[in-house]
């Protein structure tokens, strides 16, 4: 089969039928591939019942097991690999901080299927031949920074690949080369501004038109104040490695409404997470991704813990889905009430006064969880009743919206442990059981 027999440019505009004939044509060898080449899915099908012939309509694939984060470690570390090692190019490696890594690999197809989809996400942006890109994200084992640079070479950028960290060369590198286009995570973009402020340069008059952002949860609130610091237009990027990398899906410039799915490679389905059913376009739930064209690793409905919903494409066939705000594994459970970190950013980015730059801490207090949450002002000079009122508002704020009591503790500037790279929003001190 040739999955490169449509273009860019003719599936993008392609008619429904046209783009979920591709997708099941897609779909059947994929499965096909999975079940004759990788163990573990030839067990998974069989214990269920389902074989590739199964599949007759997208519908079908419903019949066909969930893979898991869990199911990937078992099979540490070449074990999903539908491919022999030799034809496999790149391989990632988490980091492995909660038992056994991950691993993901590429063949040289799927890194030029991953270069195509970044580049199509970044002129969603507003990216465009010639550009030069700032590229933050990180660059090793697990990692979105390959991605994106592959992919702005692939649109005629020029890439200036930096990864996180080094927050002071990042700041001079944005003087001098002068990028029109940033690829970076929201809590360190924060941090960049941080470090403009310190060198008293005005972040609002830099090069940088289009902030390109992924890897973490993010309101539209703390988009309007990205906006705002830089003079940017600030879009969101979906991936995971799991699936591929940054490039999964993407937000138009124009719109900001929703990010198309880029379903000519990838499939995308919202679950009940408690049920496994899948749920019609609209409702809210988690997403799951079956790859369409992924030849060293391909997944089969895998579950992201990523809670969104399905939403009609606008001027494409594919969909959109909606800006994932909280994910499953997100999710706090403070007594008994669900949070999200994104549900109490949204109420700190109410505040002016406020700095973006937040953590919650869970602790337990004789049988009970206490949530503190860790906020600094936003400029100093501000006086200790302000501080104080702010502090007060946003305490009972978070509790008549959320229904959950928190401790505000506000911190000195800078106080707040900041991210170069991914945010932790939270720092779960709770008795392990």
């Amino acid at each position: 089969m040739n999955h490169n027999s449509i273009n860019l440019h003719s599936i993008e505009t392609a008619s429904k039928d046209e783009l979920q004939s591709l997708q099941l044509e897609r779909m059947q060898w994929t499965l096909k591939h999975a079940y004759e080449n990788v163990s573990h899915y030839q067990q998974a099908f069989d214990t269920v019942g389902a074989h590739p012939d199964d599949c007759q309509s997208l519908a079908d694939l419903a019949k066909f097991p969930f893979t898991i984060k869990q199911d990937l470690r078992a099979n540490y570390p070449f074990g999903m690999f539908a491919v022999p090692r030799e034809e496999v190019v790149r391989i990632h490696a988490s980091s492995g901080t909660t038992g056994k890594p991950t691993v993901v690999g590429y063949t040289q197809k799927d890194v030029d299927t991953w270069a195509e989809v970044c580049a199509r996400s970044i002129w969603a942006s507003g990216g465009r031949p010639g550009d030069v890109v700032h590229v933050a994200y990180g660059y090793g084992l697990f990692t979105g920074g390959l991605g994106a640079h592959y992919g702005a070479e692939k649109l005629g950028c020029t890439v200036i690949p930096v990864s996180g960290g080094m927050t002071e060369r990042q700041v001079q590198l944005i003087q001098d080369f002068e990028p029109r286009v940033i690829m970076i995570t929201p809590s360190y973009l924060l941090v960049l501004a941080d470090e403009f402020a310190k060198q008293g340069l005005d972040a609002r008059k830099t090069s940088l038109q289009v902030g390109i952002f992924g890897a973490e949860p993010w309101t539209p609130k703390m988009r309007g104040e990205i906006e705002q610091l830089f003079g940017m237009d600030a879009v969101d990027i979906y991936g995971l490695s799991e699936i591929i990398g940054p490039g999964v899906a993407n937000e138009c410039a124009r719109e900001k409404d929703g990010l198309y799915v880029w379903e000519d490679h990838f499939y995308p389905e919202v679950i009940d997470p408690e049920t496994g059913e899948v749920l019609p376009d609209g409702e809210k739930g988690e997403l799951v991704f079956t790859s369409l064209t992924k030849e060293a690793f391909p997944v089969i409905r895998y579950r992201t813990r990523d809670l969104t919903r399905l939403l009609p494409g606008g001027n494409r066939a594919m969909r959109r889905m909606e800006k994932v705000i909280g994910r499953s594994d997100d999710m706090m459970i403070v007594r008994g009430v669900n949070v999200f970190p994104t549900q109490i950013e949204e109420i700190l980015l109410e505040d002016s006064k406020l700095s973006p730059n937040y953590q919650i801490e869970l602790t337990r207090e004789e049988r009970l969880d206490v949530m503190t949450l860790l906020i600094e002002p936003k400029e100093s000079g501000l006086s200790d009743s302000m501080l104080q009122e702010s502090s007060g508002r946003l305490s009972q704020q978070v509790k008549s919206r959320i229904g959950v009591s928190v401790q505000v503790q506000m911190q000195p500037i800078g106080g707040v442990e900041r991210s170069m790279g991914k945010a932790r929003r939270i720092v779960d001190k709770r008795p392990k059981v």
